[in-house]
């Protein structure tokens, strides 16, 4: 993963645990939980027709505020202002390929399922 796009997730979620070609990376998550970013080929692209930038991530911070000045340092837009919605406060912000984040607080916060 290279470039300002590779800049942006690695200060996110640290340096790949696996990459295949420059089209897909994992990451290590805690309780053995992996996330997989990738690149959709060239015959996978109708797939994706009508996403500015190929796919939506949705994260839960402790802290929106807090996780808003993170990403904004790191390079991402924000695409409007901080929403109220049924789960609790979220925004959207892009980075720096066009790809959509959702950044979001839950009212209550959750206990993570130990793995």
């Amino acid at each position: 993963m290279g470039g300002q796009l590779g800049t942006f997730y690695r200060s996110l979620l640290g340096d790949p645990v696996r990459s295949i070609g420059s089209g897909y990376w994992e990451f290590g998550l805690t309780g053995g939980l992996r996330l997989g970013i990738f690149r959709p080929q060239p015959d996978q692209m109708e797939r994706f027709q009508g996403a500015t930038g190929g796919f939506c991530l949705c994260l839960e911070v402790m802290d929106l505020d807090q996780a808003i000045a993170l990403v904004s340092d790191r390079g991402a837009t924000l695409a409007g202002p901080v929403r109220i919605a049924s789960h609790g406060r979220e925004i959207d912000a892009i980075d720096p390929a066009g790809n959509r984040l959702i950044l979001y607080e839950p009212q209550e916060p959750r206990k993570l399922a130990k793995s």
